[in-house]
């Protein structure tokens, strides 16, 4: 069987395990992983915090005689409502050429390939001529990965330890101005969600005028946010996806209405990578219909570029709602985290790509959302890690609005160009 055919049926098989979190349950998924790893050739340990949802890391090779190369993925999906979809959402039927099921695209595809991948070369014969390659997957990441990514690097720190680390995150091509880019993540976005809170003095609604209402001074403060967002503050990796695009870095509000001119569709990826954004999400003021509130609380969620941080967003957050007499409190503070696009990893991606496709072109993105690469770069700071799963078929235009919703479904072919993709990557890095 091919590598592509391998990687398809890995890929229905593996939709075919229900791992909703919640519940979880990925332990038979990682049990069919296990399986088909060890006999390929690879020494696969599972460990978790609970029984039945384990995380697994296979090993290729000897980590301490050269670089480690991690394929990184996790088998939990979100919920999915039958009734919503065209096939069952847990079939992996293979129809019209596309894969249809839940976590077609978030994410077994990606451990479909990086497995097929990784089991191919080992059965093969083949081994690292130095250091090793390790297929690590996870369970709960779509609920930030407490018993997945952040609990493996904490409790088996050098059974995971990796210098290089793919994941999800970038790689399905994006046609702009008549090229074929494709993102490589480098980055993402840190999230410092904070509280605007107004004040007033509570009374009986039905005597509006003799007190103070909190919840009419939040008004004004929502459509300020609904006006504008902070001024940008180009980070390198963002200034460097502008180059990419032809734009000009120096003024980065007419290098993105020259995107928008080139490709509307292409703004939604790069404004929010320009700088600090502000979300209003929530407000809550009073608890009873018939009492005034004497406070309202609007609740953002702010997402800040590698690089900086509290300052930054605090100072954002005073730009858009300006002087007044309301308090602002921050709820999290997670900084950002990046690799530098550039090194062995950047080259590796760049000398496979014109294989696949010669017109591609590789472009450094970064993600505004959260993956489980922050655990490993927080636990490995010399880590370069990226997220790419490549797609020269289904553009990003289509895989998008699929992530997460009704009828998610990959082509087929995609899921063998990842695969070759990650054989590739492997053979260059590790000899």
């Amino acid at each position: 069987m091919s590598l592509d055919n391998q990687a398809v049926t890995l890929l229905q098989e593996l939709i075919r395990f229900n791992t909703v979190n919640l519940p979880g349950n990925e332990g038979p998924a990682q049990a069919h992983i296990a399986a088909i790893l060890e006999g390929a050739g690879f020494v696969v340990e599972q460990h978790g915090a609970e029984v039945d949802r384990p995380n697994l890391v296979a090993t290729l090779g000897d980590p301490t005689s050269g670089p480690v190369l991690g394929l990184l993925s996790h088998v939990d999906t979100v919920l999915a409502d039958p009734a919503d979809w065209t096939h069952d959402p847990w079939s992996g039927d293979l129809h019209d050429g596309f894969v249809w099921g839940r976590g077609a695209i978030d994410m077994k595809s990606q451990t479909a390939a990086e497995v097929a991948a990784a089991a191919e070369l080992a059965s093969g014969g083949w081994r690292p001529e130095r250091g090793a390659l390790k297929v690590i997957v996870v369970a709960d990441e779509e609920r930030g990965g407490n018993l997945g990514a952040r609990w493996l690097v904490r409790e088996q720190h050098e059974l995971a330890r990796c210098d290089f680390l793919l994941n999800e995150g970038g790689g399905e091509v994006i046609p702009y101005g008549g090229e074929r880019l494709y993102g490589v993540c480098c980055g993402e976005k840190g999230v410092f969600r904070f509280s605007v809170t107004t004040r007033g003095t509570a009374g009986h609604a039905s005597m509006p005028t003799l007190s103070d209402n909190a919840l009419l001074k939040a008004g004004p403060l929502l459509e300020r946010f609904a006006e504008s967002q902070p001024d940008p503050q180009l980070i390198p990796e963002a200034k460097a996806l502008l180059e990419a695009l032809g734009a000009d870095p120096s003024d980065p509000r007419a290098a993105l209405e020259s995107v928008v001119a080139t490709d509307p569709r292409m703004a939604a990826i790069v404004s929010p990578l320009l700088g600090v954004t502000m979300a209003p999400t929530r407000i809550r003021a009073s608890e009873q219909i018939n009492v005034i509130p004497a406070r309202a609380v609007i609740e953002v969620d702010c997402r800040v570029p590698p690089g900086l941080g509290e300052q930054e967003a605090l100072a954002a957050a005073n730009q858009v709602l300006g002087a007044g007499e309301h308090e602002i409190e921050f709820l999290e503070k997670v900084p950002g985290n990046s690799s530098a696009p550039e090194g062995e990893l950047w080259d590796a991606i760049g000398e496979w790509l014109p294989s696949e496709d010669p017109a591609g072109k590789a472009i450094p993105v970064m993600l505004p959302g959260y993956t489980d690469s922050v655990a490993f770069r927080e636990a490995y700071p010399e880590i370069t890690a990226y997220g790419f799963f490549p797609q020269t078929n289904m553009d990003i235009y289509e895989t998008s609005p699929l992530v997460h919703g009704a009828d998610e479904r990959i082509d087929a072919r995609d899921v063998g160009v990842a695969a070759r993709c990650y054989s590739a990557v492997a053979r260059r890095l590790l000899g």
